[in-house]
């Protein structure tokens, strides 16, 4: 089942954008069994139709990301390369291009199978995760329908039967020129589940938005948390922009993740060579085309909280965190979030920024009261295909499960804790 919208259902949120309701599926008992052909067309390796994405020209893709029709900072190449290079578990990726001629690239989404994605055999290809959580495609806005036509055949050629975007913006220009172009053969978009997540109106004043945000109450409680860390050393905001200060700085961050929660879990960057190979390379590479920041928040000269910040047209992504949790009463993440918030609204450049984070995430929200629709969105390639109910039962089938077991693991950590 769908997730609902904190403001409204999703189904009529889907309705307004054009998008199919999941009920819209034809009932999977009618669906034929998918064959092995099919279902394995897509295995890593075989892609009929597709191409590497280290095959994909840097340079004209370096071309298309200046003209595209929705920003999307983490399929930039220079991020996405590095992490198709050396991220784990996220290797080795395909790509969807469309191309007007052979040098001028209209679209990109970089893929995988849907069996390497969500271990289902079936024929599908899956948005390709570039670590950060946006997998919303490339389309040149003088061409955005061309593209997705042109994405859309190359995707049949391959023998798929559905695309499924993850992570992606629902209410952009990207998902409205997919909605339009099937629209044209009476198919819809299936929105598969959807929330919203915070996000910063740059253009705003950030102290008059901060003050409505937090209120005078909160406010002078940062103040005083962030007298109390000066107490340790005048405190500092520095953004790192050139690639010396950038490579510096992400070592200051890699550290500082680690030290905290996910240090002790095991998911820091830095405890993955992989990892960190990948953000690393990334940074630094954006850094040369003025698309990376780190911010850092210093006590004298010790740095308590360290973010990646990641540029794309008017649009800014803020990645990681990482805090020094000795200081947490200081509340360092949000006494940095504070100073990168009056950054972003000071730059003319800058009119909205993605917090990339979880729904309803208790550091973020309260602080950016924007609201970004993202969704999982199914792509059907044919009309009343049967094959896409199969994929659509096993896709709900999945998340049943999953969402079982998770409450299972709640529970045996609630246990754990108490005894």
């Amino acid at each position: 089942m769908a997730r609902r919208h904190p403001h409204g259902a999703v189904s009529h949120i889907n309705r307004e954008r054009g998008f199919g309701e999941v009920a819209d599926i034809a009932d999977t008992s009618t669906a034929r069994r998918a064959s092995s052909k099919d279902a394995n067309a897509h295995a890593p390796g075989s892609g009929r139709a597709l191409t590497p994405l280290v095959s994909v020209s840097p340079a004209q893709w370096r071309a298309l990301s200046t003209r595209v029709a929705e920003p999307n900072g983490y399929y930039l190449p220079e991020w996405e390369l590095a992490v198709n290079a050396s991220a784990s578990g996220r290797l080795d990726a395909a790509a969807l291009g469309a191309w007007r001629d052979a040098s001028t690239l209209i679209g990109l989404m970089p893929v995988i199978s849907m069996w390497r994605a969500y271990k289902i055999p079936l024929p599908a290809l899956v948005s390709a995760d570039p670590y950060g959580t946006l997998c919303t495609p490339l389309l040149d806005r003088d061409m955005a329908e061309e593209a997705v036509s042109n994405i859309m055949e190359q995707a049949r050629r391959a023998g798929a039967h559905a695309l499924i975007f993850r992570a992606t913006s629902l209410d952009g220009a990207a998902m409205k020129a997919f909605a339009d172009v099937l629209g044209r053969d009476g198919i819809a978009p299936l929105v598969l589940q959807s929330h919203v997540r915070a996000c910063l109106d740059a253009t705003c004043d950030a102290d008059e938005m901060l003050r409505d945000a937090l209120g005078a109450k909160k406010l002078k409680e940062l103040r005083r948390q962030r007298n109390r860390l000066a107490e340790h050393g005048a405190v500092n905001f520095d953004v790192a922009h050139t690639p010396a200060d950038v490579a510096a700085a992400i070592e200051t961050f890699l550290m500082l993740e680690a030290s905290g929660w996910k240090g002790q879990r095991g998911t820091a960057l830095s405890q993955d060579d992989g990892d960190a190979a990948f953000v690393r390379r990334a940074t630094s590479a954006l850094a040369e085309t003025g698309q990376c920041e780190i911010v850092t928040l210093r006590a004298g000269e010790t740095p308590v909280a360290a973010a990646i910040v990641l540029r794309h047209q008017d649009r800014a992504f803020y990645f990681k965190l990482g805090v020094d949790e000795r200081f947490a009463k200081f509340s360092p993440g949000v006494q940095l979030t504070l100073e990168l918030t009056r950054y972003l609204c000071a730059d003319p450049a800058i009119r909205l920024v993605d917090s990339t984070a979880a729904p309803d995430h208790p550091m973020i929200n309260p602080i950016w009261r924007g609201r970004l629709a993202i969704g999982d969105v199914l792509i059907p390639l044919r009309r009343r295909d049967p094959v896409v109910s199969l994929i659509r039962a096993a896709l709900g089938l999945r998340a049943a499960i999953r969402e079982r077991l998770r409450g299972i693991v709640h529970f045996v950590r609630a246990r754990q804790e108490k005894s």
